[in-house]
C-alpha cells in the first residue's frame, strides 16, 4: 500500500487545538467573570441598609439578587444561541453594557427599580450574555486540559467574592450603596468592553482533534437515555446551588446580627458541605473557618457539572446543554438567596434556612452518587447502543 493510499484511508488527527492563545482566552474570561459577577455583590454587602431603606424586609434585596441569578440562568440558552450566530465577543460586550445599565436603574429608588435593574438588566440581558456563552466558547479552545480551563474560568465568581466585598463595604460606608453601584457600573463597562473586543475572536475548529468532539450523537449515557442523564444533572445542579446561595447571599447580614462588623463579614464572604458549620457556629473565628471550607466546595461544583456535560455528550450539543444546566444551577442560586431571606423574615433567624439547605443538599448528594455508581458499573461493560430518541 502506498503512502498516499494510507494517508487517504487514515483519519487525519491534529495534535491539539490548545495553544498560548487558548490560555489568553481563558484568563481573559476569568477576568471578565470576576468583574461581571461583582455587580450583584454590592447588593449582598449592602443588604441591611437597602432593606432598612425599603421597609426593613431582607427578602426585598435578597429577591433582587435572586432575580439577577435567575435572569442570568434563564437568558443563557438564548444568549448561547445568539453567540453561535454573531460571535461571543458581541454577546459579552452587550452583556457588559446591560449590567452597567442595570446598576444605574437599581439606584433610582424603590423595590421595583431594584428588581428591574437586577432581574432584567444585570441578569437576563447582562450576565446571561457573558456566563453561559463563555463556558461554551472557552471549552472549544481546549481538548487536553479542558477540565482545568473550565475550572479556572468558573473560579471567576470566587475571585469576585475575594476582591469586591471589602471594597464595596468601604464604598457603602463612605459614599452609600447608590454611589457605589454607579461607580462600579462605569468601571465594569470600561474593563469588559475592550477586553472582549480585543481577545474573543473565532474559536479553533476542533473537528479533526481526537476526542475533542466528544461522544457520538445517539449513544446512551451511563447506560441511560441522554435525556434522562441531562435531567438528573440539572436537578442535582439546582439542589446543590440552593444551599450554596444561602450563606453566600446573607453572610454579611448574618455576621452583623452576631455583632461582627460588616467589614469582617465581607472578608468572610471572600472565602465563602459547611451548611452545618454555619448552623452551629456563632463566633468570628469559627465563621472564618467554615467560610473557607465552604469556598473550597463551592469553587469545584459548577466546573464539575460543566465538564461532565462536555465529556458525556457530543460537542455539537454543548451550546444548548451547558446553558440548560446553568439555567437550573442559576435558578438554584436564585431560589436559595430568596428563600433564606423569606425564612429569616418569617422566623427571625437564619438557622431554619440552613436546616432546609442541608436537607436539599442531601438529596443532591443522593442523585450525584447514583450517577457516579452507574459510571463505575457501566464503564467495564460499555457497549455502544444507538438510541434515536435519546437526545
Amino acid at each position: 500500500m502506498t503512502a498516499s493510499a494510507i494517508a487517504e484511508g487514515a483519519p487525519r488527527q491534529v495534535a491539539s487545538v490548545e495553544s498560548r492563545a487558548s490560555w489568553v482566552v481563558a484568563l481573559t474570561a476569568l477576568s471578565i467573570y470576576a468583574v461581571s459577577f461583582g455587580g450583584p455583590i454590592i447588593t449582598v454587602v449592602a443588604l441591611k441598609p437597602i432593606a432598612a431603606e425599603l421597609g426593613g424586609a431582607r427578602s426585598v434585596p435578597a429577591l433582587a439578587v435572586a432575580l439577577a441569578w435567575l435572569g442570568s440562568a434563564a437568558g443563557g440558552i438564548a444568549m448561547g444561541r445568539a453567540a453561535e450566530r454573531v460571535g461571543v465577543r458581541w454577546t459579552v460586550m452587550f452583556g457588559a453594557v446591560m449590567i452597567g445599565l442595570g446598576l444605574v436603574i437599581s439606584t433610582l429608588g424603590g423595590s421595583t427599580a431594584l428588581y428591574l435593574g437586577h432581574g432584567l438588566f444585570i441578569g437576563l440581558l447582562g450576565n446571561a450574555g457573558i456566563n453561559a456563552p463563555l463556558y461554551v466558547y472557552v471549552a472549544r479552545w481546549f481538548d487536553r486540559r479542558r477540565g482545568t480551563a473550565v475550572a479556572l474560568i468558573s473560579s471567576g465568581q470566587s475571585v469576585a467574592g475575594a476582591i469586591w466585598p471589602m471594597l464595596f463595604e468601604h464604598g457603602v460606608e463612605s459614599f452609600g450603596w447608590r454611589h457605589t453601584m454607579l461607580a462600579y457600573a462605569v468601571f465594569e463597562i470600561a474593563v469588559i468592553l475592550p477586553a472582549a473586543a480585543i481577545v474573543f475572536g473565532p474559536a479553533p475548529d476542533a473537528g479533526g482533534v481526537r476526542g475533542a468532539a466528544g461522544p457520538a450523537r445517539g449513544m446512551k449515557v451511563l447506560g441511560l437515555r441522554a435525556r434522562t442523564v441531562q435531567i438528573l444533572l440539572c436537578i442535582a445542579g439546582f439542589l446543590c446551588c440552593v444551599p450554596m446561595a444561602m450563606p453566600q447571599g446573607h453572610l454579611v447580614a448574618f455576621c452583623s446580627d452576631l455583632g461582627i462588623p460588616g467589614a469582617q463579614g465581607a472578608a468572610m464572604l471572600c472565602q465563602v458541605t459547611a451548611m452545618t458549620g454555619f448552623l452551629l457556629t456563632q463566633d468570628e473565628a469559627g465563621l472564618f473557618a467554615v467560610a473557607a471550607i465552604f469556598g473550597f466546595g463551592f469553587s469545584g461544583i459548577v466546573p464539575a457539572y460543566v465538564v461532565a456535560i462536555r465529556e458525556l455528550f457530543p460537542a455539537a450539543e454543548a451550546s444548548w446543554r451547558i446553558p440548560t444546566l446553568l439555567l437550573f444551577s442559576g435558578s438554584g442560586m436564585a431560589a436559595g438567596g430568596w428563600l433564606a431571606g423569606a425564612i429569616y423574615d418569617y422566623a427571625g433567624f437564619y438557622s431554619a434556612a440552613f436546616v432546609v439547605g442541608i436537607m436539599l443538599n442531601l438529596v443532591h448528594i443522593a442523585i450525584v452518587g447514583s450517577l457516579v455508581l452507574r459510571r463505575a458499573w457501566v464503564a467495564p461493560h460499555r457497549v455502544p447502543v444507538y438510541s434515536p430518541s435519546g437526545s
